[in-house]
């Protein structure tokens, strides 16, 4: 017998088309859902593009302010009584709260009066971006700020066991796992360009060093421009270029310590995958990712991934099989990694068929099943008395 559908409000700070993890995933969990039958509301700030548009019963739109260092993006302005007000027209079985600004605490604070079960992500390291820019002190209260707020959901949903383990040190209860999945038909290595990489300056048997992801401090970039400039020493008969797909605050200065490298921007869609496609060895030296979508999406474009072991990097990659993997913080261990995929051009073309091989099989359809599956273990009376709590 099949489970009725549900009624699912999402709530969001950011969503597509706007570019980033985040977004990616709640796009993509709502078109499984939807496929699955479900009825699902979207709550999120107005964007650019949402001119003359009006709420719905299917969007409901807020107004949001600018997120500082992340032009584009904003936090969404509290809306409690407009929350109260539509949920009580239109009762949602369960919300998904994913962002924690003040758009999330307000639709917490509804659910709490109508008694509505909440599942929450933990999508963002918040916490650790802090002293990233310049607000170092703030990563304590920021942190005992994220704990009560996931501690007043049913389920808090994170995407890497190695985030799991984290946040159970520091005190957040009832975790649940859900990973994350790869379009591996778009992302596919059969996208790969010539005249792409013609246009990077390009030789046959040249390789291309990509990195994809915003360019901003928590990206830890140092360590990248300090892999290139090693890895051209170390193997000086191979002919490397650096390209970078992304835009962000540090693009300016990256370009002055990098000036033989491709910048290319912020590319989406089958431009994406073609830019994923022509390259060679991924380098990804990010230690403030929750888990790290582009990690899977160059594992599907089959090159030679290089990361910590930590969220996807950890769960996806087997050292030497279908990547290289580095200890956390260890700098010259994640040189040393890519110095090895370098090194021997047979083992490079191994690890970049397994890469592809396993990426292929990390498909969406399962990851939203478990979704859904979550949602509806947060329905249930045992869920709401283990997640007993004052009002908020």
């Amino acid at each position: 017998m099949s489970l009725p559908s549900l009624a699912i409000t999402l709530i969001t700070e950011t969503f597509p088309p706007e570019i980033n993890g985040v977004a990616n995933t709640l796009g993509r969990l709502s078109e499984g859902l939807r496929a699955r039958g479900h009825r699902l509301q979207l709550v999120r700030p107005r964007q650019s593009s949402d001119q003359g548009r009006k709420s719905d019963e299917h969007l409901l739109l807020t107004r949001g302010w600018p997120l500082p260092g992340y032009p584009g993006l904003q936090w969404g302005q509290s809306s409690l009584h407009k929350l109260l007000r539509s949920w009580q027209r239109q009762r949602p079985d369960v919300l998904y709260i994913a962002t924690e600004g003040p758009l999330g605490l307000s639709a917490l604070r509804a659910a709490r009066r109508l008694q509505i079960p909440v599942v929450s992500g933990f999508h963002t390291n918040f916490q650790q971006y802090t002293g990233h820019y310049g607000f170092g002190l703030l990563t304590r209260a920021l942190t005992n700020y994220l704990r009560w707020f996931h501690n007043r959901s049913q389920l808090t949903l994170v995407p890497s066991v190695s985030q799991q383990i984290e946040l159970q040190r520091r005190g957040f209860e009832r975790l649940e796992l859900l990973a994350r999945g790869v379009d591996s038909q778009l992302f596919h290595p059969a996208k790969r360009c010539a005249a792409l990489r013609e246009r990077w300056g390009l030789a046959e048997g040249d390789l291309a060093v990509l990195h994809v992801g915003r360019l901003a401090a928590e990206k830890n970039l140092a360590l990248l421009v300090k892999s290139v400039h090693a890895l051209q020493q170390t193997h000086p008969q191979q002919r490397l270029k650096l390209i970078l797909v992304g835009d962000g605050p540090q693009r300016a200065s990256l370009q002055q310590q990098l000036p033989d490298a491709i910048f290319c921007g912020l590319q989406r869609g089958e431009e994406l995958a073609a830019h994923y496609a022509s390259g060679d060895l991924f380098l990804f030296p990010s230690l403030s990712e929750t888990f790290g979508n582009v990690v899977l999406e160059a594992l599907a474009s089959g090159l030679g991934v290089v990361a910590f072991d930590q969220a996807a990097a950890g769960q996806h990659i087997r050292h030497g099989h279908n990547g290289a993997l580095a200890v956390a913080e260890d700098q010259q261990g994640f040189i040393d990694a890519a110095s090895w995929l370098l090194a021997d051009k047979e083992s490079l073309r191994r690890v970049r068929l397994n890469a592809r091989q396993h990426a292929s099989r990390q498909g969406w359809a399962a990851i939203v099943e478990l979704f859904e599956l979550h949602l509806r273990s947060a329905m249930q009376p045992q869920t709401m008395l283990k997640a007993a709590h004052p009002d908020v």
